[in-house]
């Protein structure tokens, strides 16, 4: 197991990408820690795993409240340990086009992908640099290197990870503390509401003509890049974005 004796942190687990990430985990032995504001969908996925024989615990926390995440953290290492692997991945949406777009609708994006992020880099990379080990793994996306139409706020929060993680990855590097992102291109919960807004129809539609694979990825396609980063196998990588968006940048 590639994962065996390993802690790791999932933010936005609950479902999607996050969810499938876990239990390919939890599959390679590692214990996890379910984190994020949906109590129903995150104690389901904590349940999968603990029904299959592996350990996990759901955790309810808001990451755009830096207290929430301190908390969250000490509960995490209190019930499974100090923290090994950190996840970034919980997000959320307000699409808008930038012109009719809210300041609420901008701040909530931020709040969540920037400083959520940073909130949780912070909380377990201390034991991390004292162990001389870690893994921390940003969830970006492919909007954040082709831009998306009527998400301004969401490809300039995803963009200023990329920016996070490289940084971390130079300064952490010499802990033996690997940093590095995924920009995914998947059909989630999440990312389902723009798909689906009619106002969206046309541009969705051209891009899937235009798609090498003719069509969006499933969270399990995804997981598999996250496991890589997670464990051994990736020992001299850092500091990288790993695409897995079925090619979709062959055509930008």
């Amino acid at each position: 197991m590639r994962l065996k004796n390993r802690v790791a942190v999932i933010t936005g687990a609950s479902q999607g990408i996050g969810r499938a990430v876990a239990l390919r985990y939890a599959a390679e032995g590692a214990s996890l820690a379910i984190i994020d504001v949906n109590v129903a969908g995150g104690e389901e996925t904590a349940a999968l795993i603990n029904a299959e024989g592996g350990k996990a615990i759901f955790v309810r926390c808001d990451i755009s409240d830096k207290a929430d995440v301190v908390s969250a953290a000490e509960a995490v290492k209190k019930e499974l340990g100090p923290i090994d692997i950190l996840v970034n991945n919980a997000g959320i949406t307000r699409p808008a086009m930038l012109h009719k777009m809210t300041d609420t609708e901008w701040h909530q994006v931020i709040n969540v992908h920037m400083h959520g992020s940073f909130y949780w880099l912070q909380a377990v990379v201390h034991d991390m640099i004292e162990r001389k080990w870690g893994r921390i793994i940003f969830v970006s996306s492919s909007t954040a290197q082709n831009g998306s139409i009527g998400q301004i706020n969401y490809s300039a929060a995803k963009s200023a990870m990329l920016g996070m993680m490289r940084t971390a990855a130079r300064e952490l590097g010499k802990h033996n503390i690997l940093v590095n992102a995924i920009a995914p291109a998947a059909a989630t919960e999440m990312t389902k509401t723009i798909m689906n807004d009619p106002k969206f129809e046309a541009a969705r539609e051209a891009a899937l003509k235009q798609h090498p694979l003719r069509r969006s990825a499933e969270p399990e396609e995804i997981a598999p890049a996250f496991l890589y980063l997670a464990s051994e196998e990736s020992s001299y990588v850092t500091g990288q974005v790993l695409s897995v968006d079925g090619g979709s940048m062959l055509v930008r």
